[in-house]
């Protein structure tokens, strides 16, 4: 298994913006789809089954490309949590349009567009009492969202503990001020598989602005702010 979840580098001509995809067989002959993105210097792969979406697991961190060589760090690492803070070097290769790494394939999915969301955010704020109550990004304990051109993903997880809280994510559209998620796998609760959810959204000073109902049907409006590398 861990070298499947290294069976991936990432490079598209000069830019390894973007999301990529492949499918691999279990040791049980379940078909297992493995989805990565890279945006702004950060990277997530989540894996889970093909045909009923069941979460099998995720990892993720920062990342940058450099001498034909993926260097990422975790941040967390759902199947092991002693990763986090660890890092890996990987060599890639590419070939006609495709990644390989060792004997595994990873095709492109987009390369950050067109959504208008592309990029690492962290949530920064939430509206309670009619008041948007702030929150420190720089602390431990962080709630990720990931988007290329067309996937995302949400993490919620704490490098200090090593802690890994959950996850989500689908497929994604920015139209006419909504943001429209389509759920492809959830950690918590394999029954929202299939669900799609639209908000409201905006950009605002450069945060983006995110209101609507929850997927438990609760009013929520959030704040979620560009992701920086330190």
């Amino acid at each position: 298994m861990f070298a499947l979840l290294f069976g991936w580098a990432i490079l598209r001509s000069q830019s390894p913006e973007g999301a990529w995809e492949t499918s691999l067989k279990n040791e049980k002959g379940i078909n297992i789809h493995h989805v990565i993105i890279i945006s702004d210097g950060h990277i997530a792969e989540a894996f889970f089954e093909k045909e009923t979406g069941a979460f099998m697991g995720t990892w993720g961190g920062t990342c940058k490309v450099q001498n034909n060589n993926l260097d990422c760090t975790y941040e967390f690492a759902s199947f092991d949590p002693s990763r986090v803070g660890t890092s890996r070097k990987e060599a890639y290769q590419f070939v006609d349009n495709q990644i390989r790494m060792g004997d595994t394939i990873w095709t492109q999915i987009d390369d950050g567009t067109p959504g208008k969301l592309s990029g690492a955010w962290l949530i920064s704020g939430r509206m309670r009492d009619g008041k948007i109550q702030q929150r420190d990004t720089d602390r431990p304990r962080k709630t990720m969202k990931i988007l290329s051109g067309t996937r995302f993903q949400w993490i919620a997880y704490n490098t200090e503990t090593q802690q890994f809280m959950g996850t989500g994510g689908g497929t994604y559209t920015t139209e006419n001020g909504k943001y429209t998620e389509n759920i492809d796998f959830f950690s918590k609760d394999n029954s929202r598989v299939g669900a799609s959810l639209s908000f409201d959204f905006k950009i605002k000073e450069g945060n983006w602005h995110h209101s609507g109902e929850s997927s438990r049907g609760k009013p929520i409006y959030e704040v979620w702010s560009p992701r920086k590398l330190h």
